[in-house]
């Protein structure tokens, strides 16, 4: 009986937090509970604080006499971040349990890879920075949503590998609880992503779709059934490390003929410069620049990465079938790979049948909403716990 008060908790404020406001009765509508239960436990979430009543339209009142009393998910009940770690920035964005964004802070990098307690502290110093612009105090943090780029087992807040740490096997959730006032929620930076596209983005009307990460390096995030699929070990959607070269570049993960050694920023300069014998190109927009100058050796990069890139997506296809792509990132990393051409590749390597190819749209994400989509992640895993927590206050 425990567990079905408390997954009637859960189901209810999923409900109220799908739409701006609903009526107890459209509640027990779409949840097929009985008045009776919504009513009870309604109560118990407005008496906790969770949601709150909207008042009546007093002009609707008097045209169809006394209107039902909408319940809504209430702001102020709870404060959450969300921290996107990427190779030179760390961002930050405070919401309310809404996820109405407070605050935000980028803070950038001096190194991309670095030691498990040195990041810890610079996301420490990061959310103390986004909550003084906002006149927040840390302390009233409920939760805090973390994306970081590699191999991550959500459910441990453990990762087995990343760009962003010069170790591998870490319990990185560990080690930011013990520098922050409140729970932490691990997990790969492109699931986060993909959470965000479902909530805010161009997933919303999709329940079946992926998205893919192009930076640093290259993520997947896949979403089935409106939810995101992590793997057994949580180290799925590892697009950027699926072989397409055998014996072929290396890649930072340490292995050899991955896509994004390849594709990725990191891959595109250092084939570059290996090729020009110097530090030529620092940067993505000097090889670009260089390309569209006529430079062969750049030409041949770029073409390259888009050959790659469009078998990787023809895969991507063939494996899933999606109903949509959505290519998510800076804009100055994916634009090149984003062209006519990379689709008619990609339609020359996908299984043909008499049906449409899945819509690929690319839609460019700052940091920042990047870090929305984990603080998206916080709110849900709050949601969870602070149901739990009141089954237990109950029993």
């Amino acid at each position: 009986m425990g567990d079905q008060r408390e997954n009637g908790r859960q189901q209810i404020l999923d409900v109220i937090r799908t739409t701006e406001s609903i009526a107890r009765i459209d509640i027990a509508k779409a949840t097929g509970m009985s008045p009776a239960t919504v009513t009870s436990i309604t109560a118990e979430l407005l008496s906790a604080g969770l949601i709150e009543e909207v008042a009546p339209d007093a002009s609707a009142e008097s045209r169809r006499g006394r209107p039902r009393v909408a319940l809504r998910i209430c702001g102020k009940a709870r404060l959450i971040a969300g921290i996107k770690v990427s190779h030179h920035l760390i961002s930050a964005v405070l919401t309310d349990f809404v996820g109405e964004e407070l605050a935000s802070h980028e803070m950038p990098l001096s190194q991309g890879r670095m030691p498990v307690q040195d990041l810890c502290t610079q996301i420490l110093r990061t959310l103390e920075i986004a909550c003084q612009k906002g006149n927040l105090s840390i302390n009233d943090l409920s939760g805090v949503g973390v994306g970081i780029a590699g191999m991550v087992d959500a459910e441990r807040n453990f990762v087995y590998w990343s760009s962003s740490l010069d170790e591998r096997n870490v319990s990185l959730g560990d080690a930011l609880a013990q520098v922050l006032p409140c729970p932490v929620f691990l997990d790969n930076d492109a699931n986060l992503v993909a959470k965000a596209e479902h909530l805010f983005g161009e997933g919303r009307t999709c329940e079946n779709f992926i998205v893919i990460t192009i930076e640093h390096g290259v993520g997947m995030g896949i979403v089935i059934d409106g939810k995101i699929y992590r793997g057994s070990r949580g180290c799925g959607a590892e697009l950027g490390h699926t072989k397409v070269h055998l014996e072929g570049a290396l890649c930072q993960c340490g292995q050899r003929g991955c896509l994004e050694a390849y594709v990725g920023d990191y891959a595109l300069l250092r084939e570059a410069n290996l090729s020009s014998g110097g530090a030529r190109h620092a940067t993505l927009a000097s090889l670009f620049e260089a390309a569209q100058n006529g430079d062969a050796v750049a030409r041949s990069i770029l073409d390259r990465a888009r050959r790659m890139f469009a078998m990787g997506l023809a895969n991507v296809v063939n494996i899933f079938d999606p109903s949509k792509i959505i290519l998510a990132g800076a804009r100055l990393s994916f634009d090149h790979l984003y062209s006519d051409k990379v689709i008619e590749e990609m339609r020359h390597w996908v299984v043909q049948v008499d049906a449409p190819l899945p819509e690929v749209i690319v839609h460019d994400w700052g940091d920042l909403m990047w870090a929305k989509g984990a603080a998206a992640y916080g709110i849900e895993e709050v949601t969870t716990q602070t149901v739990k927590e009141l089954a237990n206050a109950a029993a």
